[in-house]
């Protein structure tokens, strides 16, 4: 059974477990009091519900996953919000990092 995304049960567990903090900004989701920013929500890295696997779907935080948006991951990476909460290619989590190998 999948979740209210579409995400196969099973899937959702082992990113549970791989992300307990943003694969982008590296925000802690352990013990932490979450605000709209800071809760943890769901993220396709490349901008497909139809690709549901554990490569690539990742758990980030709200404020994150509002900035990027629909854009490209490459692209978003390049944004104003990157440079200002210093995202960089090189200190993503390497699920992040495995698909920026391909760009």
């Amino acid at each position: 059974m999948a979740n209210r995304w579409g995400i196969p049960k099973d899937v959702e567990e082992l990113i549970r477990k791989r992300d307990t903090s943003c694969v982008y900004c590296g925000i802690s989701f352990i013990n932490s009091v979450f605000s709209h920013k800071t809760r943890p929500t769901w993220e396709h890295i490349i901008n497909d519900i139809r690709i549901n696997g554990v490569d690539n779907i990742a758990i980030c935080c709200g404020s994150c996953n509002a900035s990027k948006g629909a854009k490209l991951l490459s692209d978003w990476l390049n944004s104003k919000y990157c440079k200002t909460y210093r995202i960089t290619r090189d200190n993503v989590a390497s699920v992040v990092k495995e698909h920026l190998s391909g760009q």
